[in-house]
């Protein structure tokens, strides 16, 4: 197979469909977001499954769902277009040398694959605020709640914010005159922000799919050159993957609080990616 010699050349059917349900999906989000305020994600989008907002189905659906939309930067496009131009640049080759059913089973089990290590990782960082929760719920007095505000209660979303200020002007009011009340309405507030904090964990997008791709073409290509962009040199497939794979690594074992990627998600796409094609390379259907 000639590999690489027409980059806008050969798409093939799984890739096109991907990216033209990826392309509605997206489109969709904009109609009814603009429309009818409604966001399709907090539907469609992985969310945490000890959430009340969780369905089994997210697993697969978070995966045609990009970023669209951010208070500061408004319409966001670059979310789904580097994601349907590396799949559509890595994907197709793939696809050729699998066919079709092989690289729809490799992308939809790198993708949960990326959606259950993401996950993991996450309940990692809301295991303190549960933790903190239902010490609170089981040991309430006006010290621990004050200790449980200043500690772990983040408001995610402009309605947590007012459903916070709401409380306190309540509790405030009721804390001297009536504590056993007041302590009783910290609970029910408590409560509901545990709910209203895992329903705010919300994933969309075909990264760790994306990902599993990318490396599946290190592996199968490993000496294919790439042309980056920046800087604009030339690279072979598999060490782009293994640098790559590297920046994940170190972003993902930062976990800054101001990085909103699902770095983990990515390297769970690779890991799954490399555990499928190590499988099908033992049983003999690698290529």
């Amino acid at each position: 197979m000639n590999v690489g010699t027409s980059p806008f050349g050969g798409l093939t059917p799984a890739v096109k469909n991907l990216i033209i349900i990826n392309v509605i999906f997206y489109v969709a989000s904009l109609v009814f977001f603009s429309t009818f305020g409604f966001r399709i994600e907090d539907y469609l989008g992985l969310h945490l499954p000890t959430a009340e907002s969780f369905n089994p189905f997210q697993l697969v659906s978070y995966m045609f769902l990009h970023a669209y939309f951010s208070p500061r930067e408004g319409i966001i496009f670059f979310h789904l277009f580097f994601n349907m131009f590396a799949l559509f640049m890595f994907g197709r080759n793939l696809e050729m040398v699998w066919g079709t059913k092989r690289f729809l089973i490799y992308y939809f089990v790198t993708g949960i694959g990326a959606a259950l290590i993401h996950i993991g990782t996450q309940y990692m960082d809301v295991a303190p605020v549960m933790q903190a929760i239902t010490h609170y719920l089981n040991n309430s007095s006006t010290e621990t709640l004050q200790a449980f505000l200043d500690q772990h209660y983040v408001p995610r979303s402009m309605a947590m914010k007012q459903n916070y200020d709401q409380f306190v002007e309540t509790y405030n009011q009721l804390v001297s005159t009536n504590p056993d009340k007041a302590i009783a309405i910290s609970k029910e507030f408590v409560v509901q922000y545990r709910n209203s904090y895992l329903d705010s964990f919300v994933t969309v997008g075909a990264s760790g799919a994306v990902f599993g791709i990318l490396l599946a073409f290190g592996m199968l290509f490993p000496n294919i050159q790439l042309m980056l962009l920046f800087p604009p040199i030339p690279i072979k497939a598999k060490y782009f993957v293994i640098i790559y794979g590297l920046i994940e690594l170190f972003m993902g074992v930062r976990n800054s609080s101001m990085d909103n990627v699902a770095h983990w998600a990515h390297l769970g796409g690779m890991l799954f990616g490399f555990i499928l094609i190590k499988y099908w390379k033992n049983k003999g259907i690698y290529y």
